[in-house]
C-alpha cells in the first residue's frame, strides 16, 4: 500500500501491538508473516519494556486516519484469529487497537541491511511510518520486530 487519501483502508498484511503501538507486517502470501507475529507474541517481556507483544490482526488489518494518528484494528470477523500453518486457524487473545508506528516488509535474508543507510518511511493518510525490513525466518527476527517496534516513535509526522 503507498499514500492514501481515504478516511479508512483494508490492508492485506498481519499486525502486532505493543503498549499502544502497532507494526503492519507486510509480504507476499506465504512469506512468514503470520509466523513471525506468532513467534514475536510468544517472546519473553524483554526486561526494559513494561508490555508484550500481542496480536493485533492477521491476513487483513483496518487502517483508520484519525486525529491522534492512524488506528490499527481487526475486521470482526477475524478478531483474535491467525493461521497457524499446519494447525489451521487459532483463536488467540488479541489487542483491539493500536496506533501505527512501524512498517516491517518480508524479505529474502540477503535483502536486509546490516546497517541500514537511510531510513525508509512510506506515507499513509499523509503521515509518514517508519519501514525496517526483516528476513522473517530467521531466529532473531521476532526479537528484532520487538526492538524495532519499541524504539519507533509513538507520534507520525508529515513527510
Amino acid at each position: 500500500m503507498s499514500q492514501s487519501e481515504s478516511a479508512a483502508d483494508l490492508v492485506h498484511a498481519t499486525a502486532v501491538a505493543l503498549g499502544g503501538k502497532a507494526a503492519l507486517i507486510r509480504g507476499p502470501s506465504g512469506s512468514g508473516k503470520s509466523d513471525l507475529a506468532l513467534r514475536a507474541i510468544a517472546t519473553p517481556q524483554l526486561a526494559h519494556l513494561t508490555h508484550r507483544v500481542e496480536l493485533l490482526s492477521d491476513d487483513q488489518v483496518r487502517l483508520v486516519s484519525t486525529p491522534g494518528g492512524i488506528e490499527v484494528t481487526p475486521p470482526p470477523t477475524i478478531a483474535g484469529k491467525i493461521e497457524v500453518r499446519g494447525l489451521g486457524i487459532v483463536q488467540l487473545p488479541y489487542c483491539p487497537s493500536a496506533l501505527l508506528a512501524l512498517v516491517v516488509d518480508l524479505v529474502p535474508a540477503a535483502e536486509v541491511p546490516r546497517y541500514p543507510l537511510e531510513e525508509r518511511r512510506e506515507t499513509f493518510f499523509g503521515l509518514s511510518v517508519p519501514v525496517v525490513r526483516l528476513a522473517a525466518f530467521e531466529p532473531s527476527a521476532p526479537l528484532k520486530l520487538v526492538l524495532a517496534l519499541d524504539a519507533a516513535p509513538a507520534i507520525l509526522t508529515p513527510p
